[in-house]
């Protein structure tokens, strides 16, 4: 039976964090009311000339910077000409010839903790075009302008990834290194972040790439690899019964989980390109470059690093709180109040996570803030509650009861009994009230005697209202038990 390799490569679309668009002092803001913020330079009138935002240009060379790029020292806009009727210019100001960020790389780690490099081909800087709304328009298309000239970079990869779980795995590197940068929110819901699959089969050995289908405008992490999984089934079905792959642009339904044609494309599209007459090639001399380098912060692969040699965690655990920015920062800010990494870590990736995962919550929306959970860390630590009240306080923050874990456990009288001589007297209770057991106890071997214990410590956990320290309780216990 045929065996088949999957060859992936992926054009992602950033939205650049910039408070004005490319080309114009008109706002990026998300949300307004379609075409408030669309203004002439926007929409190509008679007249107006494009001015180039330093900031887009700032962002890009660090993104450069950070996949270990060649920063060209002269890029150059040209205009893409093709009709669209949310392309109101009739063209699209970008960048082919000599794009701003040439070759460089991002290295995956994939599901098994095996790392690897993804080659990036380019990055281009660019305007973004408007949208098409479909609903609500009774069979009409209305066009909402407010995107028009938004600055995107598109980051442009090498065929590398020969699996829906390394294009995943790739998607969420770049995530992490733009929000790490600032450049962008990553927000991919609300578009700003958002890729085009190229994927393509050939027999096991080929060296020949296979014909290509191109699944435009994916959105999110879990439709890449649904995309990814049914156009490979698709393609090598199609192979196999006889038929041939058509080289085409595909959507992908997530309601369905399938990909559907949308338009059947030639060798290559002839968009006309040429150099863009009213704006200027951009110069980056070294100086600018060392200043953005300057400016960069830790990137995820370094503090993964810092998180395993310095802090001691795992690399598992490293990776996962490395993955975002947002997700690091509030573990540091944990473990700063707490001073332990290891159990800041645990209870970032445990009961935190845990918590936002069933109430679909960000990191950044979390109802217990940082402070609040170290507070509640070094409670545990220092033995003023046991981890089954921590948890009772943990859910209480989570509820919004009180402002500290230090009120909680006021309110609610869990502070720890760890005095020896009131949990002493608490087991003399016990072992006076229970003649049955402790006669089954002392006549047990001593393979039975651990289990048996259970009874007298749930006993005394019981009359302590569940503040006795469990520790001291087991050793106590075990102490007066034995006594023949």
């Amino acid at each position: 039976m045929m065996q088949w390799e999957t060859v992936i490569g992926l054009e992602v679309h950033v939205q650049l964090a910039t408070q004005s668009k490319i080309f114009s002092g008109a706002s990026t803001a998300f949300g307004a009311e379609p075409n408030t913020q669309a203004c002439a330079v926007d929409l190509g009138m008679p007249g107006v000339l494009p001015v180039l935002n330093e900031n887009a240009v700032a962002m890009a060379v660090k993104f450069g910077l950070a996949v270990d790029a060649e920063i060209p020292e002269t890029s150059l806009f040209e205009r893409k000409n093709y009709f669209y009727p949310d392309l109101p210019k009739g063209y699209q100001t970008s960048q082919m010839a000599q794009p701003i960020v040439g070759p460089g790389k991002v290295e995956i780690t994939l599901d098994d903790g095996s790392t690897r490099s993804v080659r990036i081909h380019h990055a281009h800087l660019e305007e973004d075009a408007g949208k098409s709304l479909h609903e609500d328009y009774h069979g009409m298309t209305g066009i909402d302008l407010n995107r028009a000239g938004t600055p995107l970079l598109e980051i442009v990869s090498e065929p590398d990834m020969r699996s829906a779980k390394e294009a995943v795995a790739y998607i969420k590197a770049l995530h992490a290194i733009v929000t790490y940068l600032g450049i962008s929110d990553g927000n991919m819901a609300e578009g700003s972040m958002r890729c085009d699959v190229n994927v393509s089969v050939r027999p096991k050995g080929q060296a020949a790439f296979g014909t290509r289908a191109e699944i435009k405008n994916v959105n999110s992490f879990r439709f890449v690899e649904k995309a990814i999984a049914f156009e490979v089934e698709r393609q090598i079905e199609l192979i196999e019964d006889g038929g041939q792959v058509v080289q085409e642009t595909r959507l992908f339904d997530p309601e369905r989980d399938e990909t559907r044609g949308m338009r059947t494309k030639e060798e290559a599209n002839d968009y006309r390109y040429f150099p863009c007459p009213d704006l200027l090639p951009v110069t980056l001399d070294g100086a600018y470059v060392d200043h953005q380098r300057a400016l960069m912060p830790e990137l995820p692969s370094e503090k993964r690093h810092r998180f395993e040699n310095q802090l001691g965690l795992s690399a598992y655990d490293a990776g996962v709180l490395a993955s975002s920015r947002a997700m690091a920062e509030y573990f540091e800010a944990v473990k700063d109040v707490c001073g332990d990494a290891k159990q800041a870590a645990n209870w970032v990736q445990g009961e935190l996570s845990a918590n936002l995962n069933r109430e679909n919550l960000e990191i950044g929306d979390s109802p217990v803030t940082a402070e609040q959970l170290g507070g509640l860390i070094q409670r545990v630590m220092d033995d003023t509650i046991s981890g089954k009240a921590a948890k009772q306080v943990f859910q209480a923050l989570w509820d919004g009861e009180a402002d500290s874990a230090d009120a909680i456990i006021e309110a609610r009288g869990l502070k720890q009994v760890t005095d020896t001589g009131a949990i002493e007297g608490m087991i003399d209770q016990v072992i006076a009230d229970s003649p049955v057991q402790v006669a089954q106890y002392r006549e047990a071997d001593e393979a039975k005697r651990g289990k048996m214990i259970g009874y007298f410590v749930g006993q005394v956990m019981k009359a302590s209202r569940g503040t006795a320290n469990p520790q001291q309780v087991n050793s106590l216990l075990k102490q007066k038990l034995d006594q023949a």
